[in-house]
């Protein structure tokens, strides 16, 4: 769950982006920020109070940079507020807004094998008809849920896998 800060920033952000009509150029930007700023030892360095503001600002604008005009002000306001480490809650509340504003909805599948292009399809169009909106659609493979299938889109997890269902019933026999 993105902070409150986080909010404002990808809220801003976006409004600036529907202004100019670059809601999908933004969201690259903000995601080259992200990328960058995920790096351990960069973001060390950018959120380091010791070493001057200007001096920091200067590591994002200067040669090689990986971001245009717009993503180096990006940066250097998160780096002169102190909230490099937000750009992760940033990013994900601002593809969140754009989504809304797309009538896109992500969703997330977790299996216990790999689904099929088959089973993938079909899920994401029922997923899509029963929402009413485009549903993005991610697989995660994880072998610890058995069998079943783990959905999460929005807020909402729905929890079909076997593990879940094998704990619920452990609960049940120990409690009688």
């Amino acid at each position: 769950m993105a902070t409150a800060a986080a909010k404002r920033y990808a809220r801003a952000v976006f409004e600036v982006a529907q202004e100019e009509g670059n809601v999908e150029a933004w969201g690259g930007r903000l995601g080259r920020v992200r990328e960058l700023f995920a790096d351990p030892q960069v973001a060390a360095v950018l959120s380091n109070p010791t070493i001057a503001t200007e001096q920091r600002e200067a590591l994002v604008a200067g040669p090689p940079s990986v971001l245009d005009g717009e993503g180096t002000n990006l940066a250097r306001l998160l780096i002169e507020s102190g909230r490099v480490d937000e750009a992760g809650e940033i990013y994900d509340e601002y593809q969140r807004l754009a989504d809304d504003e797309a009538g896109r909805v992500r969703a997330t599948v977790t299996t216990a094998i790999e689904l099929g292009t088959q089973d993938r399809d079909r899920l994401q169009s029922d997923l899509s008809k029963r929402l009413h909106k485009d549903v993005k659609l991610s697989v995660i493979v994880d072998p610890r849920i058995l069998g079943g299938l783990k959905l999460q889109y929005g807020d909402r997890i729905v929890d079909a896998s076997v593990a879940t269902r094998l704990q619920q019933l452990r609960r049940r026999l120990a409690a009688s």
